[in-house]
């Protein structure tokens, strides 16, 4: 009896431990099944990402009507490089323009596009939210544009609309058009005289704000953080620099 007993815990005992190695390999199955769609989802939102990034810097349909030659020359010479991923696109219906915005004002953002001026607010966040652009290349459609005029600027979550308030022109010394503000504001800086020849003297400013914001209430959290204020002409003075080639 006393083996007979011995016995019975032995395949009990055996029986337990086959049991916990099923129910180790089954727990250890669905942790690798569900690392694995984690990780297949976060492959496709990566795909995603870059998918919309080029169908950004590639699909527009940009028209070189109002374009100078050396612009458009200039333009098609940095399709031979990768630029990086948009901030944001810029819309303005009435004058048909959309083109992809950038980070920073060099040259070769320029002519690529047009450029998030550093110092200014990030797009998607509160503050005034300053872009520049070539007078000769896609802002030269600026001088269409109207007071009352809608510009929408689409980030990766929402698509914002600002109106405009008003259009001045200053010189290019005055940088109070680009301070930091607590209302949420757009403001498009290019060169001016659209037509100058040579170093244009001023600059033509549309001043726009918003009215139409899509966001979450996360995405509001995340505005209320204002980044340092920072000269915004110290990168490459891009205000008084373009020129009309």
């Amino acid at each position: 009896m006393c083996m007979l007993g011995q016995v019975e815990r032995f395949f009990l005992a055996l029986g337990l431990l086959f049991v916990a190695i099923f129910l180790a390999a089954y727990v250890d199955r669905k942790i690798a099944y569900h690392a694995e769609l984690d990780r297949f989802r976060e492959l496709q939102r990566e795909n995603q990402a870059r998918n919309r990034s080029s169908s950004r810097q590639q699909a527009f349909d940009t028209d070189f009507g109002l374009w100078s030659d050396q612009r458009i020359a200039a333009y098609k010479d940095t399709l031979a490089q990768q630029a990086g991923a948009p901030l944001a696109v810029l819309r303005v219906a009435t004058v048909k323009l959309e083109v992809p915005v950038l980070e920073g004002t060099s040259e070769f953002v320029l002519n690529r596009a047009v450029g998030h001026i550093p110092g200014t607010e990030i797009p998607g966040r509160f503050g005034n939210i300053g872009i520049a652009g070539h007078r000769d290349g896609f802002f030269r459609a600026l001088k269409d544009v109207g007071v009352g005029d809608t510009i929408e600027l689409e980030t990766s979550d929402r698509t914002d609309s600002y109106r405009v308030d008003q259009i001045a022109i200053v010189s290019p010394d005055d940088t109070s058009v680009l301070k930091q503000s607590a209302a949420p504001s757009l403001t498009l800086v290019t060169c001016y005289p659209f037509y100058f020849v040579g170093s244009a003297p001023k600059r033509y400013i549309v001043e726009a704000s918003l009215f139409n914001p899509t966001h979450s209430q996360r995405s509001l959290n995340s505005w209320s953080h204002t980044p340092p204020v920072v000269n915004p002409y110290s990168e490459a003075t891009v205000l008084r620099s373009q020129k009309s080639n």
